[in-house]
């Protein structure tokens, strides 16, 4: 088995503290509805756990019923970082992974929520590189241009 580079889940905290939504629900503490907010949210991001080792990015989820997910790094196509600027006052970013496997065949994988968002992402960048030069994957773009109906 191979061993785990990072394990790490979206930050409560951090979109309680990183996002205008999470500033509104910290208000709305004040009233006592905003705690209910904070348990979901709190649960939903428990639930859902990513472990990144050498060769695959593994999604674990659910509390009650599990399920594992996995993505081979050298599927990987694209991993995007987008941060507001109160994300950037709190550490906080959302990562986005476009690949070829059927994790993410209909829509990209979203990570929101992620303290330490740019240092994950580069790790990741270079984990994804280092298992192409390792399985000797290249990516190719198709595109057909100049195609008129």
């Amino acid at each position: 088995m191979t061993q785990t580079i990072d394990r790490f889940r979206s930050s409560t905290l951090g979109w309680a503290l990183g996002t205008l939504l999470g500033w509104g629900t910290l208000l709305l503490c004040l009233v006592g509805v905003g705690l209910i907010i904070l348990l979901v949210k709190w649960i939903a991001n428990l639930a859902v756990t990513y472990e990144l080792t050498q060769d695959r990015l593994i999604l674990h989820k659910g509390i009650f019923v599990k399920s594992i997910d996995e993505i081979e790094l050298y599927r990987i196509k694209d991993v995007r970082i987008d941060f507001t600027l109160i994300n950037q006052l709190s550490g906080i970013g959302t990562i986005t992974i476009t690949s070829s496997d059927e994790t993410t065949r209909d829509a990209p994988l979203v990570i929101r929520d992620v303290s330490q968002a740019q240092a994950r992402r580069e790790k990741l960048r270079e984990l994804v590189n280092a298992a192409r030069l390792a399985r000797g994957v290249r990516e190719i773009d198709m595109v057909q241009e100049g195609l008129t109906g």
